[in-house]
């Protein structure tokens, strides 16, 4: 038993996603987006040294050693698995550990909109999930290569760093790869997934030029001499972007607020022609296809008395619009409650 198992015991039976170890600190967990303290003593930067090498893979501690930062998971058997980031800051060593259920939550269970069953039956394409650090992505992830995996026949290749949620065969083939452990780099993997008879490829991050240029995804990125060629290469290519905010349940725990925009013949005229700032107009009139902005993702979940007018006010990128929407609906919207 390592020394960080009692630690991860009483991250996992408060019911917290992430523990937090930092020199000159007790440690701390993150429970339903708070930060809270565990009652247990300072640790030293020995002391996190100590309990972070213990279970860090041989060739991660001469990653860390040499980049001052690692990633890699670690597992309890039976009662938890973690992602884990090892860091240095000005005090020593730290880490952050992410728990991730032993059993993939299914898209029934979250509750997802119907429209994301339908992206996962697509026979090709690119779906974008994305969101902040925290945001759940890699849940929403999970449950789609899960309901793929339950309702069609095919091979799925995962490739991530580190593995996260793992996914038996079920209907499909399922090979997961690890950035470092199986394959060198994202690049890489994704070079040798093309030659490797894949169905569904999914690809945990973008993290460099070269990876971005094979799944054609985000046009800025390229040179400015390029960008009308990847504009009508994304244009033919992408079918869906799934963007993901975590809100504060008004009962405890956490829910997502989904901002889905799928690429019709109209949106995909959009990307091609550089015309993307009408993307939003598109997406309201597209609510038929299953497109909902972060605004009405919000005010569902307001009304449906998951979370407080507050809560939606403090994550939407347009108060302006979303405190319109309220008062359309006779909610009071944040700001002229507090006059």
């Amino acid at each position: 038993m390592a020394e960080i198992d009692g630690l991860i015991r009483q991250l996992v039976e408060a019911g917290g996603s992430d523990l937090h170890l930092s020199p000159q600190r007790c440690p701390r967990i993150r429970k339903s987006g708070d930060i809270a303290e565990l009652a247990q003593p300072v640790m030293s930067a020995e002391d996190t040294r100590r309990v972070i090498f213990e279970i860090m893979p041989e060739r991660c501690r001469q990653e860390f050693e040499e980049r001052n930062d690692a990633d890699f998971s670690y597992e309890i058997p039976g009662l938890a698995r973690l992602r884990v980031n090892a860091f240095r800051d000005r005090f020593g060593p730290g880490a952050v550990l992410r728990a991730i259920p032993s059993k993939v939550i299914t898209v029934e269970e979250l509750q997802l909109p119907a429209v994301i069953p339908a992206l996962c039956a697509l026979p090709k394409g690119l779906v974008i999930v994305t969101g902040p650090t925290g945001c759940g992505k890699s849940t929403t992830l999970a449950a789609m290569i899960d309901y793929i995996n339950r309702t069609r026949t095919g091979h799925i290749i995962t490739i991530e760093d580190p593995i996260e949620f793992v996914h038996e065969d079920k209907r499909c083939l399922v090979n997961q790869r690890e950035v470092a452990t199986h394959t060198r780099s994202f690049a890489a993997a994704l070079r040798a997934a093309l030659r490797e008879d894949p169905n569904i490829v999914l690809l945990g991050e973008m993290r460099d030029l070269e990876t971005m240029e094979i799944v054609e995804r985000i046009v800025n990125a390229f040179p400015a001499d390029r960008q009308n060629q990847i504009r009508a290469m994304l244009a033919s290519s992408l079918k869906g972007v799934i963007a993901q905010t975590l809100c504060r349940r008004k009962r405890g725990g956490r829910v997502a607020a989904l901002e889905i925009l799928v690429v019709d013949w109209g949106v995909a005229a959009l990307i091609r022609d550089a015309k993307t700032f009408q993307i939003p107009s598109a997406m309201q009139v597209g609510r038929h296809a299953g497109m909902c902005t972060l605004n009405d993702s919000l005010l569902a979940l307001v009304q449906a008395d998951l979370i407080t007018p507050e809560e939606a006010y403090a994550n939407t990128l347009d108060r302006e619009d979303l405190s319109a929407k309220m008062k359309k609906i006779g909610l009071l919207p944040p700001e002229l409650g507090r006059r």
